[in-house]
């Protein structure tokens, strides 16, 4: 059916909730596509408000056989949430309520729309913590956490999403409802249906509530800055850190393009010199802190940084954090088109990982900024194209170097994608990723729950 005829009909079947559904131009190219560069519009945007709407929405999706594509706040980097199919974009971003925050069970109970950085601020208030911390946590919702299993700079200690869901209400193809886990931090009742849902980038089911685990607010936390002529020295320090037996909070670094497109920046502030960035966290009790930040100090000062700091406030932890925050903004105010390979190594191939980038950039001639989770080897290897949108030799080119970087991740061991997701920007390297075995059993799974295919069609399994 047309889009408008859509509309009309969507708005026919939710009666008295048919003020969420919309098909003006302006809204259906603002839910076309995410931070990545793909952008395809659905032919109707529907703004749920509860579970009953998203249930009915995909009643009738089911019954018609079109395809649904949900979103949260749309800061994904792989285009998971680009209507390929067009169909209807279901927005999450009205379901944005705390539902409950209890210390006394260190749990949270949200709306899929709840932008991650409010749930850690209201936790905090309780003295309660949520570790996950995707670097745009100002921004990206728990939702799309949760659809993509995010990470960032703390789960070297603390884990990732799927760690701290303990419950899941899903909303499936059919429109029924799914209620999974409980707000209890230990669960074994059957197979682990919420793993299942964690990371499947909205092609299992639509996640209308989250019961998320909380810890104790760590008292204190402490932030070490160096900087090192190259990112060979600044890799290897790493290893000496671990090697020591120490376990950060957080273990971030940089490369020279990055640290440049920083300097560049004028929203960027605080750039150390150096050709390579680390940033180290520790947190804790004020004396577990302090003793362990003052070993990690002489450790990285005998391997002659160029500059070293160390802020022991959270005032001043956050100030040289801001500037890694800020990273994948400067590299897009380079006015190059950024593509974001969020790829993970074992530990022990973090230099050669290092290297490796640095060799594409000599033998491709496209500058490579490489920056991110050293701590656990997911490093953002970012190819900077020049023309990347207007010239298709330049895509060839650049496909030819992925090939190279994938290739070479895998051969180390690695894994294609950390914490964005396969979304479109990694289908091309999903079969040389998997298995026959494993491919098959993702379909096997997928035709199990979404038999007609309508749930975020267009993307790796397809």
């Amino acid at each position: 059916m047309s889009g408008a005829n859509l509309a009309e009909r969507l708005r026919a079947w939710m009666g008295a909730d048919a003020s969420v559904v919309a098909d003006d131009g302006e809204t259906l190219s603002a839910h076309g596509g995410d931070k990545w560069f793909a952008n395809h519009a659905p032919e109707v945007v529907v703004f749920a408000q509860t579970t009953d709407q998203v249930s009915a929405l995909l009643r009738f999706a089911s019954e018609h056989k079109i395809p649904v594509t949900a979103r949260g706040a749309g800061y994904g980097y792989v285009g998971g949430c680009v209507p390929m199919r067009g169909g209807i974009a279901l927005s999450l971003a009205r379901m944005n309520r705390i539902k409950d925050l209890s210390f006394e069970d260190a749990i949270a109970v949200v709306e899929p729309g709840v932008i991650t950085g409010d749930l850690q601020a209201a936790a905090k208030e309780l003295k309660l913590f949520y570790p996950p911390d995707p670097a745009s946590l100002k921004d990206c919702s728990m939702g799309g956490n949760v659809a993509t299993n995010a990470g960032g700079p703390r789960c070297l200690k603390y884990g990732v999403t799927r760690n701290y869901v303990a419950g899941l209400e899903v909303v499936l193809a059919s429109g029924e409802v799914l209620r999974t886990g409980a707000r209890v931090h230990k669960n074994k009742t059957g197979f682990d249906l919420i793993g299942l849902f964690v990371g499947s980038e909205g092609m299992l089911g639509i996640v209308t509530e989250i019961t998320v685990k909380l810890l104790p607010l760590p008292p204190s936390r402490m932030t070490l800055s160096a900087s090192f002529n190259d990112m060979s020295a600044a890799a290897a320090t790493v290893q000496r850190i671990f090697a020591e037996g120490f376990l950060p909070s957080s273990l971030e670094i940089a490369d020279h393009f990055t640290l440049e497109a920083a300097r560049h920046d004028a929203g960027a502030s605080g750039v150390p010199p150096g050709n390579a960035h680390m940033l180290v966290d520790f947190d804790g009790h004020i004396e577990t802190v302090g003793v362990e930040m003052e070993k990690v100090r002489a450790l990285v000062a005998s391997q002659h940084p160029s500059a070293l700091e160390v802020a022991t406030t959270e005032e001043g932890c956050e100030q040289l954090w801001a500037l890694r925050r800020q990273f994948s903004n400067s590299l897009r105010a380079t006015g190059l088109t950024k593509l974001n390979q969020d790829i993970v190594v074992p530990r022990s191939r973090l230099v050669d990982l290092v290297e490796f980038a640095a060799s594409l950039q000599k033998k491709h001639g496209f500058p490579v900024a490489a920056f991110g989770h050293a701590g656990d080897g997911n490093i953002h290897v970012n190819i900077m194209a020049e023309r990347y949108n207007r010239d298709a030799a330049v895509r060839e080119k650049v496909e030819r170097a992925l090939d190279e970087l994938f290739a070479q991740v895998l051969a180390f061991g690695g894994v294609i994608t950390g914490e964005h997701g396969i979304g479109l920007a990694k289908k091309r390297w999903w079969p040389q990723a998997t298995s026959d075995v494993s491919r098959d059993l993702h379909r096997r799974l997928k035709q199990a729950l979404d038999p007609d295919g309508i749930l975020n069609p267009g993307k790796f399994l397809d």
